[in-house]
C-alpha cells in the first residue's frame, strides 16, 4: 500500500508542477514585456534555461547520482522555487532586467537538468517495487498527465492573463513546485552504491544498443516537431485563419496522447519495445506527410490524434527498454541522457525550422520531415537485435548493479553474475566504509547479505 501511495504522490506532484508551468508560460512573456519593454527579452528565460541542460552530460555526472531519494528531490525543488521566484520578485519591485532574466534561466536550467531525470528515476524505482513493468506504467502515466497539462494549461493561462493575474501565476508556479517537492520527501529510492564511480551517459548507453536506437528514433521525432507547430501556424496565417490550424492540431494531438496513455503499457507488454517504437514514429512521420497533403482543420485534427496515440506508445516503448535493462546509477544516467537528447534535438529543430519553412513552404516542409521521421524510425528498427536486448533483459554484466525481469535461465544467471561482480568490487576496495566491521568481508553486500540473495529476490 505504501508503494502505491508513493507512486500516486509522485505522479500528482509531477502533474501539478507541469500544469503550473503550462499556465505560467502564457503569463511569463507578458510579465517580461511589461517589466523590460523589450520583445526580444521575452524568450531569454527559456533560452538560458536550455544551456545547463545541454551541458549536463559534463557537469551533472556526479550530481545526478546524488539525487536518489525523495528528500533530495525536495531539496532540488527548493532550489527551483528560489529560481522561479526571481522573475516575479524583480517584476514586483520594478527592477526586472535582462541580467535577472538570464540568471533566472540558468538557475532553472540547473534545476531542470537534475530534477526531471531525478523524478523519473525515483518514479521508476517505486514502479520496480510494484511488480513487472511497474516502472514503465508509472513513467507512461507521468507522460500522459504531462500531455493532459498541455491541453488544459494554456487555456487556463489565457484566462488568468485576461483577468490581470499574470504576475500571480508566476508566484503560483513557484509555490506548486515547492509543494510537489515536499510531497516527495518521504519517498524512498534506490540508494546509489557510493564506492563505485558514477557512470557517464555514454558508458551507460554504449552497453545498450537498443536504448541508443530508441534515442535515434525519438531524437529525430523531436527534431522534426517544429514542422507540426511552426508549420501549422504558418498554414493558418496563409489561409487567413491564424491559430485555427494549430489549435485543431494540438487539440487532436493532446486527446490522442491521453488515449494512448491508457493503451501504452498493455501494448508494450505484448509487443517488442523496439518494434513498437519504430512503428510508432513511422506512423508519426506518415502523419506529418499526410498533413502536408490534406490541409483542412478537421483532417489535421484527426491525423494529429492518431499521431498523439503513436507518440505515447513510442515513448512508453523506449521507457520499457531503459527500465528493463538498468537500475540505480545507470538508470539515472540513461534518463538524464534521454532528457538531453530531447532538449537538444527540439532546440535544433526550432532553430533551423523557421528558415526551412521560409525556404520550402509549410506544406512541403511537413512532407519532407514526415519522410525523414519515418525513414529514421524504420532504419533504427532494422537489424537483428542482441539477445535479450529487445525485451529489456539484462545486458552483459558491468561494474554497476543492473537488474531486469527474468526471461530465461541465461538472463537470470546474468543477474547473479552482475550482483557478484559488484560485490567483488566492494571487496577489492576494502569494503564499504559505512558498514559495521562484521559486514566488511569479501563476498558480502550491504547489510551482510549474501549477494545471491538478490538473485533469489529477482527470480
Amino acid at each position: 500500500m505504501r508503494t502505491r501511495i508513493d507512486g500516486i504522490v509522485l505522479l500528482a506532484g509531477s502533474a501539478a508542477a507541469d500544469l503550473a508551468f503550462r499556465v505560467a508560460q502564457v503569463a511569463l512573456p507578458l510579465v517580461v514585456l511589461t517589466g523590460t519593454g523589450s520583445v526580444a527579452a521575452t524568450g531569454l528565460v527559456a533560452g538560458a534555461e536550455g544551456i545547463p541542460v545541454l551541458l549536463s552530460p559534463w557537469w551533472a555526472r556526479r550530481a545526478r547520482q546524488w539525487l536518489d531519494s525523495g528528500r533530495r528531490l525536495a531539496g532540488i525543488a527548493v532550489f527551483d522555487t528560489v529560481a522561479l521566484a526571481l522573475v516575479p520578485a524583480a517584476a514586483a519591485a520594478g527592477v526586472l532586467n535582462v541580467p535577472t532574466l538570464v540568471v533566472a534561466g540558468l538557475l532553472l536550467g540547473v534545476g531542470e537538468a537534475l530534477s526531471t531525470p531525478g523524478r523519473a528515476a525515483l518514479l521508476a524505482d517505486v514502479g520496480d517495487r510494484l511488480g513487472p513493468d511497474g516502472a514503465v506504467a508509472l513513467l507512461t502515466w507521468q507522460d500522459g498527465l504531462r500531455r493532459a497539462g498541455m491541453i488544459a494549461g494554456p487555456p487556463l493561462g489565457a484566462l488568468a492573463v485576461a483577468a490581470g493575474w499574470a504576475l500571480p501565476m508566476l508566484w503560483l508556479q513557484a509555490g506548486v513546485v515547492l509543494l510537489s517537492g515536499l510531497l516527495a520527501w518521504p519517498v524512498a529510492g534506490e540508494p546509489t552504491v557510493r564506492d563505485l564511480p558514477a557512470p557517464s551517459i555514454w558508458s551507460a548507453v554504449s552497453a545498450r544498443p537498443e536504448v541508443l536506437r530508441g534515442w535515434v528514433i525519438r531524437g529525430t521525432g523531436c527534431l522534426t516537431w517544429f514542422a507540426f507547430t511552426l508549420g501549422l501556424s504558418v498554414i493558418g496565417a496563409e489561409c487567413g485563419r491564424p491559430g485555427v490550424y494549430l489549435a485543431a492540431g494540438m487539440t487532436g494531438y493532446g486527446l490522442g496522447a491521453v488515449l494512448g496513455t491508457t493503451l501504452a503499457v498493455a501494448a508494450v507488454r505484448r509487443v517488442s519495445p523496439r518494434a513498437t517504437a519504430g512503428a510508432a514514429w513511422t506512423v508519426v512521420g506518415l502523419g506529418w506527410l499526410a498533413m502536408g497533403v490534406w490541409t483542412t482543420p478537421f483532417a489535421i485534427a484527426l491525423i494529429a490524434a492518431v499521431a498523439g496515440v503513436a507518440v505515447v506508445l513510442g515513448i512508453a516503448a523506449i521507457s520499457a527498454i531503459i527500465t528493463r535493462s538498468s537500475a540505480g546509477a545507470e538508470r539515472r544516467a540513461l534518463l538524464s541522457g534521454q532528457s538531453v537528447v530531447v532538449t537538444a534535438s527540439s532546440a535544433a529543430g526550432m532553430l533551423f525550422g523557421g528558415p526551412l519553412i521560409g525556404a520550402l513552404g509549410a506544406e512541403r516542409t511537413l512532407r519532407l520531415t514526415g519522410v525523414l521521421t519515418a525513414a529514421a524510425a524504420l532504419a533504427a528498427t532494422i537489424g537483428r537485435p542482441r539477445r535479450g536486448s529487445v525485451t529489456g533483459a539484462v545486458q552483459e554484466p558491468s561494474r554497476y548493479v543492473v537488474m531486469g525481469p527474468r526471461e530465461d535461465d541465461d538472463e537470470a544467471d546474468a543477474i547473479g553474475r552482475t550482483a557478484r561482480t559488484a560485490a567483488r568490487h566492494r571487496s577489492r576496495a576494502g569494503g564499504d566504509p559505512g558498514l559495521p566491521r562484521g559486514d566488511d568481508r569479501p563476498g558480502r553486500t550491504r547489510g551482510g547479505r549474501d549477494p545471491d540473495a538478490d538473485l533469489h529476490a529477482v527470480r
